[in-house]
């Protein structure tokens, strides 16, 4: 069935026309019940024509659409239409073929998570869907990045799990470049995938702060008995509105200018740096952009992504920053 909202109106006034035992409803009176119920949704909806009714009907009796049985009753010279069994209504209708095969796609897309029991039941509704409705598996189509050797995937369910059911847990955790090993007991809040690695975000309650936990440095996860404190101060949407990646600071955010070479300036324009990023001007030496972020070390990597190609302008403090970068990577470089 299409997805648009105005042909679901009409078919719902349709349906409620052709119910109705205590009226004749010819076609001019379909086009005007329509017509009414569309500029309900839409006061400046210039309506539909005759045309359009007749293809409504077309589509809810075809086995894509409703599969309905109309009947065709004459009133002299005109026509008025009703329901076989006025008891029928297409809302206790179970989904039709077209509706099934477009859950199964958005199936499809949530099987990236296949194998994580939690996402079991996408595999069973997949396979319930072909058998019912005798559906052939299709050839993958679509595919997301997507790091299966990544280590912390193995705490994934487990603090998944944790996440939805509000529980306490406590977390082993060994940092890059060094063997000892922390503690944390989180009351975990938010999962977060960046640049295909996981983040666990949770109240420790020794800080202020959140926690903000990579998967991939956790050693082992297990739940401890203690009464949960949940969130009530953070919206997650505000928390990484302004920032590239996982990484918070108590800084203030920065409206960063930055150059890049005109002939990589449309990789910038077609995958923005960050959702607040504002084209400038276009000049011969290329095209300026600016975001209004906190910086962080995320930032400081996908902008030296680019490499001689984009030129940080300013703030100059920001600038700076990456100035030393620049001069620790060139003494790397050198013989």
């Amino acid at each position: 069935m299409p997805i648009n909202k105005n042909a679901q109106i009409r078919y719902n006034t349709l349906d409620r026309c052709f119910r109705n035992t205590g009226r004749m409803y010819f076609i001019d009176d379909l086009i005007i019940e329509c017509n009414k119920s569309l500029s309900e949704l839409d006061p400046n909806t210039s309506g539909i024509r005759k045309r359009q009714v007749f293809d409504d009907i077309k589509f809810m009796e075809s086995e894509a659409g409703y599969g309905i049985e109309l009947d065709r009753n004459k009133e002299g010279r005109r026509t008025y239409y009703r329901y076989s069994n006025t008891k029928f209504s297409i809302s206790n209708q179970p989904i039709n073929e077209k509706e099934a095969s477009q859950l199964k796609s958005a199936l499809t897309v949530l099987g990236r998570f296949e194998g994580m029991p939690q996402f079991e039941w996408v595999r069973e509704l997949k396979t319930k869907l072909s058998s019912t409705f005798s559906m052939e598996d299709q050839d993958q189509v679509i595919s997301f990045d997507n790091n299966s050797d990544y280590t912390g995937i193995i705490f994934l369910e487990k603090l998944f799990d944790a996440v939805t059911n509000k529980r306490v847990i406590e977390i082993e955790y060994t940092p890059f470049g060094s063997t000892e090993t922390k503690c944390f007991v989180l009351h975990p809040y938010y999962l977060k995938q960046y640049n295909n690695r996981w983040f666990l975000l949770g109240k420790d309650e020794r800080f202020s702060s959140l926690t903000t936990l990579p998967l991939d440095r956790m050693r082992h996860v297990k739940e401890v008995d203690q009464t949960y404190i949940p969130n009530v101060d953070v919206n997650f949407l505000d928390y990484f509105y302004d920032i590239v990646g996982v990484t918070r600071t108590n800084e203030e955010s920065q409206l960063i200018e930055f150059c890049v070479i005109n002939e990589r300036a449309d990789y910038v324009r077609t995958k923005p740096i960050h959702g607040t990023q504002k084209e400038k001007y276009t000049n011969e030496k290329g095209t300026v952009f600016s975001i209004d972020v906190i910086p962080n070390k995320e930032l400081e990597t996908q902008l030296f992504s680019f490499g001689d190609a984009l030129t940080v302008l300013s703030p100059k403090s920001f600038r700076n920053q990456m100035n030393e970068r620049v001069k620790k990577l060139y003494e790397a470089y050198q013989l």
